[in-house]
């Protein structure tokens, strides 16, 4: 799945702008005659590097960078002919000087969009701890009982089976393992400090719904499509538990004849 980066701070004039003379300048050439394979296999070349040259436009674009689509196709067009104007020194020089530009800003956009998020979060975590049925531990972790269950509580040294929907605040649905075939199981050390803490809270059968700060969550990291500084929301249900020692009963009789 292809991502962009945010564009609130750059005038979307300039992306269309710079995409539709893109295309006029591409459209000054006739339009190919595509008989036999050959013409489709060397067309299909040409969309190759074409759809490459276009993500790259529309990324510096995007990032505020001056592009001249002109003469982007100008140079792509000199070096099929092996007529360059520039050395290859001379490339390499202008393209290594137009990455650190470009990495600079990324920086500045991903920090501009931890803040905001972190922001969000906090905004979110405030409203939320209004609601009726909403408790919050000393951590900060927040949670509501949305199903009590009757059965014992794990502890961290347990496996623990689950099944669960994960969202954002704005209410993207990032992962969702509610009729899965196989069910998900860990060991209950092995996740991030809110899911640790508040999966103890919970009786074997009950569902809760966990709202996570990201210092408790992934903090300035970004997993997969969870931005850096996110707070996290999950509906979780507690399936099973099974204990060290009810592991390792398992284990050995898996091991003994007459077992599978």
């Amino acid at each position: 799945m292809k991502t962009r980066m945010p564009t609130s701070f750059i005038p979307k004039t300039v992306t269309v702008a710079t995409c539709a003379a893109l295309f006029i300048s591409m459209a000054s050439f006739a339009a190919p005659s595509l008989q036999t394979d050959a013409d489709k296999t060397s067309y299909s070349m040409g969309a190759s590097i074409g759809n490459y040259i276009s993500g790259q436009v529309y990324n510096q674009v995007e990032l505020g960078s001056a592009v001249n689509v002109d003469l982007v196709v100008q140079g792509f067009i000199d070096a099929l002919k092996d007529k360059q104007q520039l050395t290859d020194e001379e490339v390499l020089t202008y393209l290594n000087q137009r990455a650190e530009e470009l990495n600079a800003a990324r920086t500045l956009v991903a920090e501009k969009q931890m803040v905001e998020t972190k922001k969000a979060g906090a905004a979110f975590l405030a409203e939320n701890q209004k609601k009726s049925g909403v408790k919050v531990t000393a951590s900060g972790l927040q949670y509501e009982v949305l199903n009590q269950g009757s059965g014992n509580k794990p502890k961290a040294e347990d496996v623990v089976t689950v099944e669960y929907v994960g969202k954002l605040i704005d209410g993207t649905e990032f992962e969702n393992t509610v009729g899965r075939k196989e069910p998900t199981r860990f060991a209950l050390m092995s996740v991030i400090p809110g899911w640790e803490e508040g999966i103890k809270l919970m009786p074997k059968g009950a569902k809760y719904r966990f709202v996570i700060p990201a210092s408790l969550a992934y903090g300035a990291e970004s997993v997969g499509v969870i931005p850096p500084e996110s707070t996290l929301v999950f509906d979780v249900e507690l399936k099973n538990i099974e204990t060290p020692s009810e592991m390792k009963e398992i284990k050995n009789k898996s091991m003994m004849p007459g077992h599978s």
